[in-house]
């Protein structure tokens, strides 16, 4: 399904989907949290955490640590991200206008505290040089299965080029996804395609993927278009980079120097 957010979203924290609430289904917190020039924020001990800075300035201060950090775009810009364990306290801060992204779940395994800074980021290429480069994207990830595999819940973003293709071929996997989206112009949009249904998702909107349930995306013409995957881990099943199950029907694609038409001819 999905969740239509109309216009920017207000100062403080948005709760979108929760592990103990509204859709619960998707077995995890996400929300955005909008801070301005003075703000605080304190996150008590008791649940694993996760802040991506989508936009702005922020101070972290975690374990007698604290780092100001700055994202200007985050469609030119890979992320910041604190991503803490159950046992510690968080404080954000700002001296100006900035949001973030907030992911939380259930988790009684420590794990060290990290703050992902851009150099830390692994960035990809998917869909380069295959089918005309119409599924060509920019895959970021910042902690999945074995980057952290103590932690319940994985985090990353894509970049879906203007008018191509992304989380394609279709495909599906046995945990809940969310993606979270930022469309650049503000104006644009993209198509969400959920099993054989077709869903126009704008800046803001958020995607909540049923498990099993097959997903790909496309970009407008002329906008880019952002947004942020969340996944939980299941029991006795982490999500992995392979754990991609692609559609039948579609696995012609996957083929090492597949051709499409116009290079690969009509009856022939």
């Amino acid at each position: 399904m999905i969740v239509k957010q109309q216009g920017n979203f207000p100062k403080g924290y948005t709760a979108v989907t929760e592990q103990h609430g509204k859709h619960n289904d998707i077995l995890l917190d996400f929300g955005i949290l909008k801070m301005e020039a003075g703000d605080t924020e304190v996150s008590a001990p008791g649940r694993e955490r996760a802040w991506l800075l989508i936009g702005g300035t922020v101070t972290f201060s975690w374990e007698g640590k604290s780092e100001t950090v700055t994202r200007r775009s985050c469609f030119e810009e890979t992320p910041f991200v604190l991503h803490v364990s159950k046992e510690t306290e968080v404080t954000i801060s700002t001296d100006s206008e900035c949001e973030l992204c907030v992911e939380q779940c259930d988790n009684e395994t420590p794990f060290p505290s990290k703050l992902y800074r851009q150099e830390d980021i692994r960035s990809d290429i998917f869909g380069g040089g295959v089918l005309d480069n119409t599924s060509m994207r920019t895959v970021r990830t910042v902690f999945d299965g074995e980057i952290n595999p103590d932690s319940n819940m994985v985090m990353g973003e894509v970049i879906n080029h203007p008018g191509k293709w992304s989380s394609y071929p279709p495909h599906d996997h046995p945990h809940p996804e969310i993606y979270h989206y930022r469309l650049f112009p503000e104006q644009g949009f993209g198509i969400s395609m959920l099993d054989n249904d077709a869903f126009v998702v704008k800046n803001g909107d958020t995607c909540l993927i049923s498990p099993d349930k097959t997903h790909s995306q496309v970009a407008g013409a002329g906008y880019a278009m952002y947004y942020i995957w969340m996944i939980p881990h299941l029991p006795g099943d982490k999500w992995l980079p392979t754990t991609r199950y692609f559609r039948d029907e579609h696995k012609w694609m996957l083929k090492e120097d597949v051709k499409i038409w116009p290079e690969l001819k009509h009856g022939k």
